[in-house]
């Protein structure tokens, strides 16, 4: 059995899914919106490669697995580790969570293809308000000020973003592709504000310890779900059979593109892995807020790599982002030391000390 993480361990794995969190966010936006500017056009492949590096995951549930033998030897004197903890009604869950993952997927990748990175990303923004709202229906949310304060900053960030969005429809584009752009897009953000409450409702009610390995497990399965409704997806459009062809056209060389491609996979990984871990040390709103809050940082990026031209209204929806990202983790910060002030073991000692 593995031990239950501490408190303080969690702040750290916290820490460590957010610096991963934010390497996939974003690094995935940018990655692909090259692919698609330098000649791909291959939706249901760009898709595949959104969960196709799952068994990476592999490597940190290896390591697990012999981290947990070792605590049985020492504890226990009993070297029986159960390698599995997901449980059987775990599994269908993840299996469901998975096929709504692979159609996000598709989404968020036909948006990439037709919008600017600057457009789709301000657009798929917007999960927060999904996640907030299904969050509230789903695992009963509590909302602070803090966090109504830090939805409403980051909403007006998108917003100011989406003002000035106008205008800036590629060449050669047709008007109907790029207005089923924002609508698929949109679509990939209330999908994803819909699994991180819904992932977050899994852990609650499994009848069973939520531990990290359990987290790498439950990841591991829906990545494998995702791929295999992009795998049909590209079966049906024949994309297997167009990748070299693709590839001896791609403008960048026919090395760089499978280069992109391998790295593409595994930033886009870090993002599931990330958003996952970052559910677990803390929940489906932080999740949401992180991505939110990553946004303008991912328009600075576009500005430096693509040339995208940063506007007034991006450095003012920088500004709000920050502001509602501290705004959260202050609110945070003081909830935490409320809940510690209050603890049953500061309530143990408190009485033990007024004790003649």
């Amino acid at each position: 059995m593995e031990p239950q993480v501490s408190s303080k361990m969690k702040k750290v794995l916290l820490v460590i899914n957010c610096i991963i969190l934010a390497v996939g966010t974003c690094g995935t936006p940018l990655l692909m919106r090259l692919y698609f500017i330098k000649g791909g056009n291959r939706i249901w492949l760009s898709t595949w490669l959104q969960t196709v590096a799952w068994p990476i995951n592999f490597i940190p549930l290896a390591i697990s697995y012999f981290y947990r033998r070792k605590i049985n030897i020492n504890i226990n004197n009993n070297n029986n580790t159960k390698v599995i903890l997901m449980t059987p009604r775990i599994f269908v869950a993840t299996i469901g969570i998975g096929v709504l993952q692979g159609f996000a997927n598709y989404f968020y990748a036909y948006g990439a293809a037709k919008l600017p990175v600057s457009t789709s990303g301000l657009l798929f923004a917007t999960q927060l308000a999904f996640t907030a709202g299904f969050a509230f229906l789903i695992v009963k949310l509590k909302f602070t000020s803090y966090s109504v304060n830090a939805v409403y900053l980051l909403t007006v960030g998108a917003v100011l973003l989406a003002l000035h969005s106008g205008g800036d429809q590629p060449e050669g584009e047709p008007k109907k592709e790029y207005i089923l752009g924002f609508i698929m897009t949109l679509a990939a953000a209330a999908l994803s504000g819909l699994i991180f409450p819904l992932v977050e409702l899994i852990y609650k009610k499994a009848h069973q310890a939520i531990t990290y390995t359990l987290v790498l497990e439950f990841q591991t399965v829906y990545c494998f779900v995702a791929t295999i409704v992009a795998t049909v997806g590209m079966i049906i459009n024949k994309d297997f059979q167009a990748i070299s062809t693709e590839a001896k056209a791609f403008e960048l060389g026919e090395t760089r593109y499978y280069n992109l491609i391998i790295w593409s996979t595994i930033i886009l990984q870090f993002y599931f892995l990330g958003t996952i871990g970052v559910i677990y040390s803390a929940s489906s709103l932080v999740s949401g807020i992180l991505i939110s809050v990553l946004l303008p940082i991912t328009e600075v990026l576009a500005v430096l790599i693509y040339g995208e031209k940063f506007s007034t209204e991006k450095g003012v929806s920088l500004a709000l982002s920050l502001w509602g990202f501290l705004s959260y983790f202050y609110g945070d910060i003081k909830e935490s030391k409320k809940k510690e002030e209050q603890s049953p073991e500061t309530e143990m000692i408190d009485s033990k000390a007024c004790t003649p």
